[in-house]
């Protein structure tokens, strides 16, 4: 064991019992979540969007989320669930997969704004930045969890965990024959990308069109900084040596590129004046234009 390793101490769960258990990675994935709602209502207003429309997708975007992080989770662990149907509904028991949540969510919020005609790249665009902050939040959790097994390095930024209960002993005996290995802290090193990918979005905000822009700058950076980090983490290969990870931010890249490369374009920063605000509803909006065009005759 490398001397200049970095000792994990933490215990994974906050409490737990026969009947309930609560990990430090679900209680920050719930903080993670608030703070995406909050950041997204404030940022929201500044745009002209109601915060009741910004609430109301939201809803849907976290429905669509859970679901999807549990799905992507279950499909990567196959073996796990396949002789147990009852376990994969079993959220509350640990278990999801981050890309999931990121496109379950998306693809919800998405479908729902669009039904109620609110204004979907805009929100998309609003959401960007507030997710690569939530992400991080959320990584913090699966760094007291122990989560992710990693390849061993001998940097001196190794960690390794010493409480009986993290899986990443587990993952080290079983990989490396010794629980208290050193290995590369990946969570980590996903955290700095975000926040380096969220610098270059606070560039970018109110510079590019069409809506909906912001968003794929997002998710293509995450796909790219993901794909990387990939490869030193010990996730399950599915083909051709790639994880479901890597395959996953491969169909994000073919989308995200094409929309950026075809329809982005860089604009002039919007001024300061007001902008149109969005009701809380389709119908006040419409209402308020049938007034405007009233007023102009």
């Amino acid at each position: 064991m490398n001397l200049l390793s970095i000792s994990i101490p933490f215990d994974p769960n906050i409490f737990g019992g026969s009947g309930f258990l609560l990990s430090w990675h679900g209680f920050l994935s719930f903080v993670a979540v608030a703070v995406a709602v909050y950041l997204s209502v404030r940022w929201a207003r500044r745009e002209g969007i109601s915060s009741e429309v910004v609430y109301n997708t939201a809803i849907w975007g976290i429905l669509g989320g859970i679901i999807g992080a549990r799905v992507v989770h279950v499909a990567d662990n196959w073996g796990q669930y396949s002789g147990n149907f009852g376990s994969m509904f079993q959220i509350w028991s640990g278990g999801i997969g981050l890309w999931g949540g990121i496109l379950g969510g998306w693809l919800a919020g998405m479908a729902y704004a669009y039904v109620s005609k609110y204004p979907v790249g805009r929100l998309m665009d609003v959401v960007a930045p507030a997710m690569l902050i939530s992400q991080t939040i959320g990584r913090v959790g699966d760094i007291i969890n122990g989560e992710h097994w990693s390849r061993a390095t001998d940097l001196a930024w190794g960690w390794y965990f010493t409480h009986p209960d993290s899986p990443a002993r587990f993952g080290a005996q079983r990989d490396y024959g010794d629980p208290v290995t050193p290995v590369h802290p990946t969570v980590v090193y996903e955290m700095i990308w975000n926040m380096m990918s969220l610098g270059l979005l606070f560039l970018l905000r109110g510079r590019l069109k069409p809506d909906g822009s912001l968003w794929m700058v997002y998710l293509a950076l995450y796909a790219v900084g993901r794909f990387a980090i990939q490869w030193l983490r010990l996730d399950p290969v599915k083909f051709w040596g790639l994880q479901e990870a890597h395959l996953i931010a491969i169909l994000v890249l073919l989308v995200a590129v094409p929309f950026l490369l075809i329809k982005t374009r860089f604009i002039r920063p919007a001024g300061s004046g007001p902008k149109p605000q969005v009701g809380d509803s389709p119908a006040r909006g419409r209402e308020q234009r049938r007034r405007r065009r009233a007023a102009a005759r």
